[in-house]
């Protein structure tokens, strides 16, 4: 698929999120206007006094009944306000996939000229939250639901402006939650419900094209380093990379799901002399490319994979952005999925 195409499917998707939001919209308090501001409109836990309670993983963050800025940190959560027709005041520059190094993702790119916005501050994240640039742009809340945050970031965040951090699990918030509680924390809850169903169905609408992964076991090597194979490293059952699977009709291999026994590791490893425990996969999705996979046909151990010795190897290039597809958010799902199915696709026609 083109970058035209994937330009047009993701057009006709905001279209028709734009008529769901609307009629949403139309019920609510408030309104989404596209300059910077979030409108008033409820959501979350109401407490009489017009503010709502957010429970998370460090615990409650009470949200004004009104939000006039909007500011993000860490990866991808600019994405729910910008699908909402929210211009965040700043936001994380993109560290991985970005193409042409402006700071920003094809999709979001496209999000922004949509709302004929210009790009808003970028924060350089290679360091850490960068807490000066955050309290520069007088945000009235932080959205980060999908993060890492510390308890120390939390809490030096919260002395800028209430921050809605991640749920349970740092970097384990499912893409569906994460809506969720960035669109509460912009008093946003039914539109961030009503963006759900709509990604939802353009999932189950690409998937349809796409048989043959269906019920297939797969696994995501983390990023593999090509002169040490001694260990596998993967992601857990519990990383949004390996759960969006699910959300694609295919299967958790059943042995990843029995080496995922911390529900708060995302990723972890075993020796390359086991990797026979992983005969049940089917498909391995990785981040790399032909050298990657010619290095592990190379190996006398990981050869012996299933999924390596049947070529059903997807191979996600870090310097574009295909290689972020995985990882599902707001806005790449209806941009790169087509893309990212293709691939598991032809995986799945050689594991077969």
């Amino acid at each position: 698929m083109t970058r035209v195409s994937r330009r047009a499917f993701a057009a006709g998707s905001a279209a028709a999120l734009a008529a769901v939001l609307a009629a949403c919209s139309a019920e609510s308090d408030g309104a989404a206007p596209a300059d910077g501001t979030a409108g008033s409109a409820a959501g979350g836990a109401a407490d009489g006094t017009g503010t709502t309670t957010i429970e998370h993983a460090f615990g409650t963050t009470e949200i004004p009944a009104t939000i006039d800025v909007v500011t993000t940190v860490a990866w991808a959560n600019h994405e729910v306000p910008l699908a909402l027709g929210v211009v965040p005041a700043g936001m994380a520059a993109a560290n991985f996939g970005d193409d042409d190094s402006n700071g920003l993702l094809p999709w979001v790119e496209a999000a922004l000229e949509e709302l004929g916005a210009e790009a808003p501050v970028l924060f350089d994240e290679s360091d850490g939250i960068d807490f000066e640039g955050v309290a520069d742009t007088s945000p009235s809340v932080i959205l980060a639901g999908y993060s890492g945050l510390t308890q120390e970031d939390y809490d030096t965040l919260s002395e800028i402006a209430p921050t809605i951090p991640f749920p349970e699990i740092a970097w384990g918030t499912p893409w569906r939650e994460m809506i969720q509680v960035n669109a509460a924390g912009m008093g946003r809850a039914e539109d961030g419900d009503a963006l759900i169903a709509e990604l939802e169905g353009q999932i189950a609408q690409a998937v349809e094209k796409h048989p043959a992964i269906a019920g297939t076991s797969v696994m995501f090597l983390t990023h593999v380093d090509t002169t040490d194979l001694s260990t596998v490293s993967f992601y857990t059952a519990h990383d949004t990379r390996t759960m969006f699977f699910e959300d694609l009709g295919m299967t958790i291999a059943q042995s990843v799901k029995d080496a995922s026994v911390d529900a708060a590791e995302f990723s972890s490893s075993i020796s390359a002399e086991n990797a026979d425990v992983f005969d049940d996969v089917e498909i391995i999705v990785t981040y790399g490319d032909e050298a990657l996979v010619a290095a592990l046909e190379a190996d006398p151990l990981l050869s012996q994979m299933p999924a390596v010795r049947n070529g059903a190897v997807v191979h996600l290039p870090g310097d574009s952005p295909l290689g972020t597809a995985a990882n599902p958010t707001p806005l790449a799902i209806p941009y790169i999925l087509e893309d990212y199915l293709a691939e598991l696709e032809r995986a799945a026609s050689a594991a077969k």
